[in-house]
């Protein structure tokens, strides 16, 4: 079942509102001793999280779906490069990282109950008693209950923590079954975050010599500039009129910390393939995930900020600590 996006939280009866996590979405199946972990997008996933495997086989009902999230803990924060880094090819690493760095499933809905019966048709709001009594019976320490509420004061608290652990808020219709593939009884609202950051460099364009993506530099504590993402969302327009304003500015060496095309899991072909300019240009954009220190996905230019000076742009604007702490939204 998939949410649609919107710009609020949508008040009124008929809501259940949960948290929505920063983690990787899992279908859990249970039948017998066979045990299927299934990614949002339909990939295997008990190969690289075979200690929830073993949690889900140790349950005692011996039929039975769940749908939830995988987090992971390390030390006092949820870190999503732990969860990535356990889609591995070798399976002596993703088992060593499995004893060290434990997942837990947080489960939101019930799709097969305890007897293995099929439950979707029925609505949000009698599946969800059912699954709180299936885990006051039988969950374990890494298998456990994501909260939910029909308070909004209690929600409006859940978002005033977005960031880190917590990605946003899911609103579903109490009245709706479970209908993969569907959007319209599940709204998922995120909190708009920005940073403002240093125009380091730039891409051309893979097919024309016009401006492809701008790539995007803060400065950390010890002075340097550091590659910490890209931006790409131009029009064709824009695309042409920044190059005349980019090339005056070509000049050596753009980033002075982490620089793009190093080693990481971002990586491409293309990726040593930029031209440094020299830290003048500012600009805001929004963005939805940082990840070890840099935007996990692109960002979206909002403006231009000829009123910031470069200097003004720290790591600190990002420094988001996904704390453990949140783990009390789930029981």
């Amino acid at each position: 079942m998939e949410a649609r996006s919107a710009d609020a939280i949508p008040a009124g009866d008929g809501w259940l509102y949960e948290p929505k996590w920063d983690g990787f979405r899992c279908l859990a199946f249970r039948d017998g001793d066979e045990v299927f972990l299934q990614s949002k997008n339909g990939l295997p996933l008990a190969r690289y999280f075979p200690e929830i495997a073993d949690q889900i086989r140790r349950l005692k009902p011996d039929r039975f779906v769940l749908d939830g999230e995988l987090v992971i803990r390390q030390g006092s924060e949820l870190s999503f490069d732990a969860l990535q880094n356990r889609l591995h090819p070798a399976s002596s690493r993703v088992r060593k990282l499995a004893k060290e760095t434990p997942a837990t499933l947080l489960v939101f809905d019930l799709l097969v109950d305890e007897r293995g019966k099929k439950i979707t048709e029925l609505p949000l709001g009698q599946r969800r008693p059912k699954l709180e009594a299936f885990a006051r019976r039988f969950f374990s320490k890494d298998i456990r209950l994501s909260k939910a509420t029909h308070q909004r004061r209690v929600v409006d608290g859940w978002f005033s923590s977005v960031g880190g652990a917590l990605d946003g808020i899911i609103a579903k219709r109490l009245g709706r079954g479970y209908l993969s593939g569907d959007r319209n009884g599940v709204v998922k609202v995120k909190k708009l975050r920005t940073a403002d950051c240093v125009v380091g460099g730039f891409r051309y364009a893979s097919n024309a010599r016009v401006v492809g993506s701008l790539l995007l530099g803060l400065y950390d504590r010890s002075g340097k500039l550091n590659h910490v993402g890209f931006t790409s969302g131009l029009s064709a327009q824009e695309r042409k009129r920044l190059l005349s304003v980019l090339r005056p500015l070509v000049k050596g060496p753009g980033f002075t910390g982490v620089t793009p095309g190093g080693p990481s899991r971002w990586s491409t072909e293309r990726s040593d393939q930029w031209e440094p300019l020299a830290p003048k240009l500012v600009v805001e954009v929004s963005y939805d995930h940082v990840s070890d220190g840099r935007f996990r996905h692109g960002t979206r230019l909002l403006r231009f900020r000829p009123d910031k000076s470069p200097r003004q742009c720290g790591m600190d604007q990002i420094t988001v600590k996904a704390s453990a702490s949140l783990l009390r939204l789930s029981t």
